[in-house]
């Protein structure tokens, strides 16, 4: 997108293209009671947590802060006018794990991949929805991507 519109960024591209396996074998073999795993591919963590939230029934409520998204990922987004939690994101997922084993299970990702971090939790809250607390301390709703998709490149 930046290219078509002639827009140079100092920062370089990298790919965030990784494998999952590894991570997700040590959380199995961990005997963590994973519920759910989803990649971030397609939709971008907006998509995952929403889809997630309706198939369960639950109330997914998360705190922006806690989301890893890097500075120069922040600026490129803000500056190609998208939103970073509707960005594909092929070398992350998202896992779904008991509030018993949240920490164990972050100890088993921070140790393959130090931006692994626990972003929010589920309650039984409204069904299907997903809150995001905000950096500037409000509060809003993560709705599903609309619109077309930003299209892959592979």
């Amino acid at each position: 997108m930046g290219a078509r519109e002639a827009l140079a960024f100092t920062t370089p591209i990298e790919s965030d293209c990784a494998s999952l396996w590894h991570t997700v074998d040590a959380l199995l073999s961990a005997n963590i009671d994973v519920h759910c795993l989803r990649d971030a591919t397609r939709g971008g963590l907006s998509a995952v947590l929403n889809e997630l939230a309706q198939a369960s029934g639950l109330q997914f409520d998360i705190v922006e802060g806690d989301i890893p998204v890097s500075a120069r990922v922040r600026g490129a987004c803000e500056v190609l006018g998208l939103d970073a939690m509707q960005v594909a994101c092929e070398g992350r997922f998202v896992a779904l794990v008991p509030e018993s084993a949240a920490e164990r299970a972050l100890a088993i990702m921070k140790s393959r991949d130090d931006a692994a971090r626990i972003i929010g939790r589920a309650t039984a809250g409204e069904p299907g929805l997903v809150t995001l607390h905000t950096l500037i301390g409000g509060r809003r709703i993560l709705d599903m991507p609309a619109g077309e998709l930003l299209p892959r490149i592979c």
